[in-house]
């Protein structure tokens, strides 16, 4: 009798342990399967073909360069498991700006790193790092039009670029709404750049920047323009055309972008805190919208005095609605809460134009956007909508 107990335990254990066995080898396998994700990192040359960008006093090419800098950066990730790297060019060819945007929205990257050299009539030197934001002051807006002008060099810029003017900072307003999203990112990756140029190389730090740049607007992820020095600056063209000066200016661009994807492998990247709303100024703007999915379909005659619309955005800045500044979007709303503004696109009381407007509006980079509704003009979430039209 005790020896049948002991071999009816014995085949329990042997069973839990093989349960236990298999538990840890899928277990592991979804580890390794998570681990195994690659973080897609565009790498954007600037300039090229047609388009020398800067050229320095004894004839250097800020284009050739920067696709130097820019192989030797995606040298060194590609030996890194985790990162797969796409470049926008790979020799000497003119690229559009909108179509460098492209290539980094198709792959669905998650950075892109465009690189550049400065130039200044001055003995400027030292590196900067440029976010997209708005052009505050006529210096700012100066050094833009400078970059963005290339696209004057492009066949159909105007189609491209219909209603955008190089010459109006308001121009430069709407290129901030998507890429708000990202900013806190964005500024996380610049400010890694620019420390290992300062404390690594000891190169003169000129700091972290906004700008509105046509090239960094085109992308609808975390976006940074580097500015490794001043090919106008004779010490440092020196550096900057040497193989020695190129490896460390690629390595600490490399180290910077590593770093970055681990502590996005981490979640370390805390999201931006949106501006804390005062009392509304605008009745329907009473209750806090929150996200939330159908639980079922609306009948027509639940939308009697309802309206549907599209939340695309919020932002500090007061952006005129015009199509140009919205992607192409037209419909579009401004309302101020506060200290910001939300802007909405399309109203509807069909609930399936509504999703339709959604899709649209994600089509085109706004990927956070979501659907409101008002009833009899005070909003009331979709949840509460459902909750009403199932009693």
């Amino acid at each position: 009798m005790k020896s049948q107990l002991i071999i009816k335990n014995y085949k329990i254990a042997k069973r839990l342990f093989f349960c236990l066995l298999v538990c840890n080898i899928l277990l592991n396998g979804q580890m390794l399967h998570a681990q195994k994700k690659q973080y897609v990192i565009v790498l954007d040359a600037g300039h090229g073909g047609k388009d020398p960008g800067k050229v320095a006093f004894r004839k250097y090419k800020e284009k050739d360069v920067a696709l130097k800098i820019t192989k030797k950066v995606g040298e060194i990730l590609t030996k890194n498991k985790r990162i797969k790297v796409i470049y926008t060019r790979k020799t000497d060819v003119f690229v559009d700006l909108w179509e460098r945007g492209s290539i980094a929205n198709k792959a669905e990257a998650d950075l892109f790193v465009s690189i550049h050299l400065n130039a200044h009539t001055s003995a400027a030197h030292g590196t900067e790092t440029y976010v997209l934001g708005v052009n505050a002051n006529q210096k700012n807006l100066e050094v833009a039009k400078k970059e963005n002008s290339v696209i004057l060099l492009e066949e159909n810029y105007k189609e491209n670029y219909r209603g955008f003017d190089l010459n109006s900072p308001e121009s430069f307003l709407g290129l901030t709404l998507i890429q708000e999203e990202n900013l806190d990112k964005s500024l996380t990756i610049a400010s890694l750049v620019q420390n290992n140029f300062t404390q690594k190389l000891k190169r003169k730090n000129r700091g972290v920047k906004q700008l509105g740049l046509i090239v960094l607007h085109q992308t609808y992820m975390p976006s940074i323009l580097i500015e490794a020095g001043f090919l106008t600056n004779k010490k440092e063209c020196d550096y900057l055309i040497s193989e020695k000066g190129q490896n460390d200016i690629s390595q600490s661009i490399a180290n910077a972008i590593i770093q970055y994807v681990e502590m996005l492998e981490v979640n370390s990247i805390d999201e931006i805190t949106e501006i804390k709303e005062e009392k509304p100024v605008k009745k329907i703007e009473k209750k806090e919208v929150k996200k939330a999915k159908p639980k079922a379909k609306i009948s027509k005659t639940s939308l009697e005095g309802v309206i549907f619309k599209v939340q695309i955005a919020s932002s500090k800045n007061k952006i005129k609605t015009y199509s140009r500044n919205f992607k192409g979007l037209k419909d579009i709303q401004r309302v101020k809460v506060g200290r910001i503004y939300r802007y909405y696109y399309g109203e509807t009381s069909d609930y399936k134009k509504a999703r339709e407007n959604l899709k649209r509006a994600k089509n085109k980079g706004y990927s956070t956007s979501y659907i409101i509704a008002f009833k009899n003009g005070d909003k009331i979430t979709l949840e509460e909508l459902f909750e009403n039209k199932n009693k």
